[in-house]
């Protein structure tokens, strides 16, 4: 478990994606950004990845349920207080799934995986109105699980907020092209999570 930024500050636990640990150049450039605009952020690694980590031997995500029952025991550990949850992809779909057994104070998620890659027919929705929390999610406009126009015609509840990254991928990484830089999307990202959590 990583635990940075100050001590007094509002608290986000944030789990890594299905294929990067939490110390991925992703996860750890959010973190850096947040903590230097106050908020206290917490990673942690699920199971599997913590494996890898020791074996060098890539293996899958566990399913859900295992999921989710190791990031409440990390949440468990933090003891009482408001806390708010999320992650990147995978992580931050596993938070929405916690949110709807517990409460936390709100759930930030970058880059949400609406749909398996290349199945876009099996949509990871059916959960979300039953989220106990408002939910920020920052999506890039051309992400693979889930772009601007493929998202825009799902019904979802009013408790999800959708920040759009110009012309972003699952990373929210823009291509040269697009005259946007992966900067200018994070430090976006970062503003739309700093507001939300009220810091």
């Amino acid at each position: 478990m990583i635990a940075e930024g100050p001590e007094n500050g509002p608290i986000l636990v944030l789990a890594h994606g299905a294929g990067a640990p939490m110390d991925s150049e992703f996860m750890s450039e959010m973190a850096t950004r947040l903590t230097g605009r106050g908020v206290r952020v917490i990673r942690f690694e699920f199971p599997y990845m913590a494996e890898r980590r020791t074996t060098g031997k890539k293996r899958p995500p566990d399913r859900a349920p295992r999921l989710v029952a190791h990031f409440n025991l990390v949440l468990d550990e933090l003891g009482d207080g408001p806390v708010y949850i999320g992650g990147k992809s995978m992580g931050g779909r596993m938070a929405t799934l916690v949110a709807t057994e517990r409460e936390v104070a709100g759930v930030c998620v970058l880059g949400y995986p609406f749909h398996p890659p290349g199945k876009p027919e099996k949509t990871r929705l059916e959960h979300l109105p039953d989220v106990r929390c408002p939910v920020l999610i920052c999506q890039g406009e051309r992400d693979a699980l889930g772009n601007r126009e493929q998202v825009t015609g799902y019904t979802l509840p009013d408790s999800v907020e959708l920040i759009w990254c110009p012309d972003g991928d699952h990373s929210l990484k823009p291509r040269k092209v697009s005259g946007v830089s992966l900067a200018e999307n994070l430090n976006l990202a970062t503003d739309a999570l700093v507001r939300f959590i009220g810091v």
